[in-house]
């Protein structure tokens, strides 16, 4: 996640007045005016440590098109690799690590290299695609996705080290999930599958263009594809010149859809491969890893520890084998089947001696040491809130209320704000991709205040409803369904949570509330840390009245699995945010 400069681009960016329901949002203050109660300071950034390492299967040349299993049939025409960055015929693994970069991983075993990607060097994408070499020019291209729905084409330059857009489109914000699936359609190009959060499942097929649109008009494949909380492109696994299909459920089920090479009826009904997938947190495709002309696929254990599975050529795989070790540093790859996450991956905690600390999680159920923030017992009696980040650079936004006057940093985002007894940033809740705000009165309205995406001000407030005093603490970072739309939960003062699943609406953002289950109240501390494991859904820690802090991991059900103790003392803290 790149480093923050205190956005000073920001003043300049936003200088309107925002008139809420007859409050008045004041322009920033300037340096003559009351000044914040705490002085703006660096948030810290994830230190990335050693790069994982990657042990490969073996690929002499190319094997000959032998089939691993009696009955499959070798490639007739070989699936050309989606992400072969250094052009020896073989995909390479790409993945954004912890600290906000992206790297390469060659095929070759030869040492990883970061990858630069012309453009807004503040931002951070929420996802990387990789449709493969769209134009027949020996490189890959690759696409990016802002949180607000923009879809970008990146085209590798010579050097394998950095990639510059030539085509961006809008709208893409209405998917949960894009898929670069390979040649679905038997013309040589790699298409794209998108899906949206009610389940509906399109092909976008590529037409060969690079500098313009590179896809066609959308075609339906299918409804019900919500079922499935990871969606794998995995190129031709059976051989046939014809890419194909993993998708795995929730509870573990992985099943194979065979390619048709028919746009219109993209895949064969499915077939079961095994259980026991819940046990990884991420599936990726990597297409031939072994030479044999068969895409296979990688996937990663919490612990970081990655495994290769080979295919045999008709959607099963042979066992499977070490792929390597540390790749909990990597936060995304290109090609991973679970949905995306954006927008808060931190912690907060306000000691009782009035120090703040600043955590990340590893992507493996564990948070990193703390890291002091600011000048130590320099934040008592601050009133923060942590919320999912404002503005396009994936960093949560850490903002302080004091005397009425909402504070991003320096910032003066407005008054009157003390009319508020609590305010969540749990992410997107109008469906433009951009972070939200919801404040609620002492008298229990509550208020949804839509972001501008510049994290220094907010629409006009729309009512949510009345009631909402009947909970003693809102928090929420994201999905906790898995529909990729952001949720909110909700605990009684009798220790009952609930769920508010999002609709993506402005004017109604809140299905139906879900009883989660009794017994929360065992909590003095609850807190939204956004995704702790890796697999790209929020989780929720607390913390008991004996200080120990316990995790616990979102199954993307709208449940949540049995608790992990992750350690004791943090009863010295007032506050997690």
């Amino acid at each position: 996640m790149p480093a923050r400069s205190k956005r000073a681009g920001r003043i300049a960016a936003c200088t309107a007045l925002v008139l809420s329901a007859g409050m008045l949002l004041a322009a920033p203050a300037s340096a003559d005016d009351t000044a914040p109660h705490r002085t703006a300071v660096e948030q810290p950034v994830p230190a990335l440590g050693s790069l994982p390492s990657l042990t490969l299967p073996e690929h002499p040349a190319k094997k000959s098109g032998a089939a691993a299993v009696e009955g499959a049939a070798a490639a007739v025409v070989p699936a050309k690799p989606r992400l072969d960055m250094d052009g020896d015929g073989y995909s390479d693994t790409m993945y954004r690590a912890i600290n906000g970069k992206v790297y390469v991983e060659p095929s070759t075993g030869a040492d990883s290299h970061e990858y630069t990607i012309y453009g807004d060097s503040n931002e951070q994408y929420k996802d990387l695609v990789a449709p493969g070499d769209l134009d027949g020019n020996g490189r890959p291209e690759f696409l990016t996705l802002s949180a607000t729905g923009t879809l970008s084409l990146f085209q590798s330059q010579s050097d394998n080290n950095t990639g510059y857009a030539t085509w961006s489109g809008m709208g893409w914000q209405i998917y949960n999930k894009l898929v670069g699936a390979g040649d679905l359609t038997g013309d040589g190009r790699g298409d794209m599958l998108a899906r949206t959060p009610s389940g509906e499942l399109y092909l976008y097929a590529a037409n060969g263009a690079v500098n313009s649109n590179p896809f066609k008009s959308r075609v339906k494949v299918g409804n019900g594809w919500g079922a499935y909380d990871q969606l794998v492109g995995a190129n031709d696994v059976t051989g046939d010149g014809i890419a194909d299909f993993f998708t795995r459920t929730p509870a573990g089920e992985l099943y194979f859809y065979a390619g048709t090479g028919n746009a219109a009826k993209p895949f064969a009904g499915r077939v079961k491969v095994g259980n026991g997938w819940n046990g990884y947190n991420q599936i990726i495709g990597v297409d031939d890893a072994n030479g044999d002309g068969l895409g296979d696929i990688v996937a990663r254990t919490t612990a970081g520890a990655m495994y290769y599975y080979e295919s045999t050529g008709v959607g099963s795989f042979l066992t499977r084998s070490g792929g390597g070790t540390g790749w909990y540093v990597a936060s995304q790859f290109v090609g991973a089947g679970g949905n995306p996450d954006f927008g808060k991956n931190e912690m907060f905690g306000l000691d009782t001696k009035g120090s703040l600390f600043w955590y990340y999680p590893k992507n493996n159920g564990l948070f990193a040491a703390r890291q002091a923030v600011g000048t130590s017992g320099g934040w008592g009696g601050a009133n923060l809130t942590f919320t999912s980040s404002l503005d396009n650079d994936g960093r949560a936004e850490l903002l302080e209320l004091y005397a009425g006057t909402l504070y991003n940093e320096n910032y003066a985002i407005g008054n009157g704000w003390g009319v508020y007894n609590s305010l969540v940033g749990p992410g997107d809740l109008s469906g433009d991709g951009k972070g939200d705000l919801l404040a609620r009165t002492k008298g229990g309205t509550l208020y949804l205040y839509r972001g501008y995406g510049t994290a220094t001000s907010f629409a006009s407030r729309i009512n949510v409803g009345g009631g909402w005093d009947a909970y003693n603490k809102l928090v929420g970072a994201g999905d906790y369904n898995g529909d990729g739309r952001t949720d909110l939960l909700a605990r009684t003062k009798g220790g009952t949570l609930y769920l508010y699943p999002g609709t993506g609406v402005a004017s109604k953002p809140f299905k139906s509330r879900v009883n989660i289950g009794g017994g929360w109240n065992t909590y003095k501390k609850l807190a939204a840390p956004g995704d702790i494991n890796g697999d790209g859904k929020a989780d929720l820690v607390g913390v008991d009245s004996k200080g120990d802090l316990y995790r616990y991991t979102s199954t993307g059900t709208g449940k949540f699995g049995a608790r992990a103790r992750l350690g004791g003392g943090w009863g010295t803290y007032a506050n997690l945010y």
